[in-house]
C-alpha cells in the first residue's frame, strides 16, 4: 500500500516535524523534571512516559513523510541529503527516551516511593540511591542527546530549505 503523505496539498512532513520539534524536547524536559524535582515527579506521573511514547510514534512518521517528500523533489541537494541522514538518527534517541521515561516512572511509582508496592525488592538504602543516581544520569544523557539531535536536524532542514532562496 502506497500512502500519500499530503494533506490538502501540503506535505505532511512539514506538519509532523513541528510536532516532533515540540514533543521530543517536552518529553526530555518532563524526564529531567521527574528525575530532579520530587514535586514535579508527583505531578507528572504517567504523563512523562506518555509524552515520550508520542515522540516515539511521531519520529518514524516524520522520517517516512520526509523520505516521501524527498522522493518527489526534482533537485536533491547535498544539504537535503545531510538533513535526511541526520533525520534517521533521531529514532534511537526517541526509543531511548521512551524506555528511560517508562523505567523512571516504574521505578519511582513501584519501587523507590515510600510504601511502594515493590519497595522490598531493593531494601537497602544504598542500593536505592545507586539505582536513583544511575537512572538520573541515563535520563540526563538521553534528554540532552535527544534535544541536541532535534536541534541539529531542524537546523539542517531549515538550511536545506532556505539556502539559496534569497540573494543579498
Amino acid at each position: 500500500m502506497n500512502f500519500d503523505w499530503e494533506f490538502n496539498g501540503l506535505p505532511l512532513h512539514v506538519l509532523i516535524v513541528h510536532a516532533v520539534v515540540i514533543v521530543v524536547p517536552l518529553a526530555a524536559l518532563c524526564a529531567v523534571l521527574t528525575a530532579f524535582w520530587p514535586a514535579g515527579r508527583r505531578r507528572l506521573g504517567i504523563v512523562t512516559p506518555l509524552v515520550a511514547l508520542a515522540a516515539l510514534v511521531l519520529v518514524p512518521l516524520a522520517v517516512q513523510a520526509g523520505e516521501w517528500l524527498q522522493s518527489r523533489l526534482v533537485n536533491v541537494t547535498l544539504l537535503l541529503g545531510a538533513h535526511t541522514s541526520l533525520g534517521r538518527t533521531l529514532l534511537p534517541w526517541a526509543i531511548a527516551l521512551f524506555i528511560v521515561a517508562a523505567l523512571q516512572w516504574t521505578w519511582y511509582r513501584y519501587i523507590a516511593a515510600p510504601g511502594a508496592r515493590f519497595a522490598s525488592a531493593l531494601p537497602s538504602r544504598t542500593g536505592r540511591l545507586t539505582v536513583n543516581i544511575a537512572l538520573d544520569l541515563v535520563v540526563l544523557v538521553t534528554a540532552i542527546g535527544s534535544v541536541i539531535t532535534v536541534a541539529l536536524i531542524g537546523e539542517s532542514g531549515s538550511r536545506a530549505v532556505w539556502t539559496g532562496l534569497f540573494t543579498p
